[in-house]
């Protein structure tokens, strides 16, 4: 992982920690060209799955400084939608993909999850059979502050889910984050349900960038990291497979080699 501060493995999850969130973004941006890069050449596309969230803003915001990404041979998608939001809410993710990437590197197609779909579960089989159609090459995540991937939250992650795309309850902590994060003004204001795509969804993609800076995520890291490989951490699956990594700053590094 070049550049990186530290580099270690834990299971078969190669970690990086970087000195800052901005070199941990342009890593993780790096390799993330490499991996699109990789794709075009074999197949003449590329097919990624995308986060949302402050965590992903370094990431963003390297990549759109790239100019040898042929971003007219990739097709992104993103992971989650809150169920009932519209596009034009502050707090949409779907805005959040145009504002911070989409409109801005304008690739061959984005393919967003419509929150306000008249019927959320018909929009989860659209989406799943969008997925199916175009398996994902990369996918870019973080971790939420209850270890969650995407919005599967400790009560609803399931490793072997049989679904690809499914309505979620958001766990309290999820819907506190979104506030902490500037997105909603009171825990009121979050949507109570979500569109997400599953674990197992995620896992499918050939290769998986898992970007995670900033303190208020450091015991998530320390439990996915070090705890037991449990939905109640969905973040510790990623231990358990060769085809992820882990781009950590400092500050969410900082629990981990404490009281091991």
């Amino acid at each position: 992982m070049i550049g990186a501060q530290q580099q270690m493995r834990f299971g078969q999850l190669p970690v990086g920690v970087y000195t800052d969130i901005q070199s941990l973004g342009q890593a993780a941006a790096e390799r993330a060209a490499f991996i699109m890069a990789q794709a075009i050449s074999a197949r003449g596309y590329a097919n990624v799955i995308l986060a949302t969230g402050n965590s992903q803003l370094s990431l963003y915001a390297a990549l759109r400084e790239m100019t040898d990404i042929e971003w007219n041979k990739v097709r992104i998608f993103h992971m989650d939608e809150y169920v009932g939001i519209k596009l034009d809410h502050s707090a949409s993710f779907r805005r959040y993909m145009h504002e911070k990437l989409v409109d801005i590197v304008n690739p061959a197609a984005f393919f967003p999850l419509n929150g306000d779909a008249a019927d959320p579960e018909v929009e989860c089989q659209r989406y799943a059979v969008l997925l199916q159609r175009h398996p994902a090459d990369l996918c870019c995540l973080g971790f939420g502050e209850n270890g969650h991937l995407a919005f599967n939250d400790p009560q609803f992650a399931r490793f072997d889910d049989p679904e690809r795309v499914k309505i979620v309850t958001l766990e309290e902590a999820s819907r506190r984050q979104q506030v902490g994060e500037g997105y909603f003004s009171s825990l009121a204001e979050v949507p109570t349900h979500a569109i997400t795509l599953t674990i197992p969804a995620l896992l499918s993609a050939g290769w998986m960038l898992a970007v995670v800076p900033e303190g208020r995520k450091a015991a998530a890291v320390k439990a996915a990291l070090t705890g037991p490989i449990t939905t109640q951490c969905p973040a510790s699956i990623l231990r358990t497979v060769a085809h992820a990594e882990l781009f950590l700053d400092r500050e969410s590094y900082s629990l981990v080699n404490k009281d091991n």
